[in-house]
C-alpha cells in the first residue's frame, strides 16, 4: 500500500491507496490551519513521522508521531540559531523547510533545513535539535548565502539534505540561494560544488557560490550520481568522473525550457528521472508553459526527454509544483506523484505514461512524499 504524505499551507493530509493503487482515500487534516512544509516517514522503523510546521502565530517547530499520524508531540527544543551576543542582531528561524532521516546506521538521527539557510541535527528522533555549527557558524556562511534576505519567495532556504548511503559522514545540501555544498566530516567543514552550473542572474556567472538550485537528488543505489533542477536549468553530476555539473536540460524542447522546481528519480534505475517544467521567461510566471502541464521523463540520463501528459489537462491549466511536491514510490512499475499549489494531487501507476487526479480542493500543496507500509 502506498501512502502519500502531503504538507500544505493549512495542515497535513495522508492519501492512502489500495494494493493496486487504483483507489485512494484521504485522511486528515492534521494541524489544520498550520503551514506544513514537509512530512516525512522514518524508513528505519516504518512508523515514525516527523512534520515541519509553522504553527500559526507561534512560530516554527517540528512535531513527531510514533504511531503513523494518530497522535503528535512537539519537539522539546525545535531548531533555533544560537542567541546573538548582547547588542547584536541574531538570525531567527522563520520556518523549518526540509526534513531528512539520517543514515540507516544512525537510529534516531534526523537533519532539518530552515529558512533562512540553516542546518540542524537531532540525535533523539526529533525531540531536540542542535545547530550544525560547521555550517551555521561558518565564517563563509554570509558569503555563501548572500545574506538572509533575497528575492526567493517565502525566504531563502536550505533544502535537499542528502546523506550518502555508503558513509554517514558524507552530506550534501542545497542552498536557495547559495548553491550545492558538500561535507565529508558530518558537517564540520563544507565545500561548494557548483562548477558547470549557470548563474545567469549574477554579474559573474562563473562564481563558485551564489547559485540557485531548486532541488537536488542523489540516487540511492548509485550515490555518485546526483541530479538537480535549478533556476538556470537541469543538471547531472557523476562524482566518479569529477565534480562538474553537466546541463542535461539542453536536450529539453526549446519551447518548454528546462526551468522548474521539482525533480525525482527512479528508485532502481539511475538513468531515469522526471521533472515538471514551468515557465521560466523573463517575468518568471512559475506556471505550466502555455497552460499545458506535462511531466518530462528521461531514460537516458538526460540525453533525451519525452513529454508525458496523457490524462493531464490539455489547456488553461496554469499549474505550479513546488520543489518538495513531487515523489516516486518503489512499486513495479514505479508510481510518480505531484501536488499543485491549487490543491490537487496527481498520480501515475505506470511511470508517467497515464495520469489521474487523486485528490482535489486541498490547500496550497508544499510537499508530497511516498511511504509504503
Amino acid at each position: 500500500m502506498t501512502n502519500l504524505l502531503i504538507g500544505t499551507r493549512k495542515g497535513a493530509f495522508i492519501l492512502r491507496s489500495d494494493g493496486a493503487r487504483r483507489e485512494w482515500k484521504l485522511a486528515g487534516p492534521i494541524l489544520l490551519g498550520h503551514s506544513v512544509h514537509h512530512l516525512m516517514l522514518d524508513p528505519r522503523d516504518g512508523r515514525t513521522l516527523l512534520l515541519a510546521a509553522r504553527t500559526g502565530h507561534l512560530g516554527p517547530t517540528v512535531l513527531r508521531s510514533r504511531d503513523f499520524g494518530r497522535t503528535w508531540k512537539e519537539a522539546e527544543r525545535p531548531p533555533a540559531f544560537h542567541k546573538a551576543p548582547e547588542g547584536q542582531k541574531g538570525r531567527v528561524v522563520d520556518h523549518v523547510f526540509w526534513l531528512t532521516p539520517g543514515h540507516v546506521s544512525e537510529t534516531g538521527v534526523w537533519y532539518a533545513g530552515t529558512s533562512p539557510q540553516g542546518l540542524f541535527r537531532s540525535t533523539d528522533g526529533g525531540c531536540t535539535w542542535d545547530g550544525v555549527d560547521g555550517f551555521n557558524e561558518n565564517p563563509m556562511r554570509a558569503l555563501w548565502c548572500g545574506g538572509d534576505q533575497d528575492g526567493t519567495p517565502d525566504g531563502p532556504k536550505l533544502h535537499s539534505v542528502l546523506i550518502d548511503p555508503r558513509d554517514p559522514m558524507h552530506i550534501y545540501v542545497g542552498l536557495s540561494q547559495g548553491g550545492v555544498f558538500e561535507s565529508r566530516d558530518a558537517g564540520s567543514s563544507w565545500q561548494p560544488i557548483n562548477k558547470g552550473q549557470a548563474a545567469d542572474f549574477l554579474p559573474d556567472p562563473n562564481v563558485p557560490y551564489g547559485h540557485d538550485p531548486h532541488c537536488v537528488r542523489l540516487h540511492p543505489l548509485a550515490p555518485d550520481i546526483l541530479y538537480q533542477q535549478n533556476h538556470c536549468g537541469i543538471y547531472r553530476m557523476d562524482r566518479s568522473e569529477g565534480a562538474e555539473w553537466i546541463r542535461i536540460g539542453n536536450a529539453m524542447p526549446k519551447r518548454v525550457g528546462d526551468v522548474g522546481f521539482a525533480m525525482v528519480l527512479h528508485p532502481r534505475r539511475p538513468s531515469i528521472a522526471w521533472v515538471f517544467p514551468m515557465d521560466g521567461t523573463s517575468v518568471w510566471p512559475r506556471t505550466s508553459p502555455g497552460g499545458k502541464p506535462a511531466v518530462y521523463a528521461t531514460r537516458t540520463s538526460g540525453k533525451t526527454w519525452r513529454r508525458q501528459d496523457r490524462g493531464l489537462p490539455k489547456s488553461h491549466a496554469w499549474l505550479t509544483v513546488k520543489r518538495q511536491a513531487m515523489c516516486t514510490d518503489t512499486s513495479d512499475p514505479v508510481g510518480v506523484y505531484f501536488g499543485t499549489t491549487n490543491g490537487e494531487i496527481w498520480g501515475s501507476r505506470d511511470e508517467g505514461e497515464h495520469w489521474s487526479c487523486l485528490a482535489r480542493h486541498l490547500p496550497h500543496v508544499y510537499s508530497v512524499e511516498a511511504a509504503e507500509r
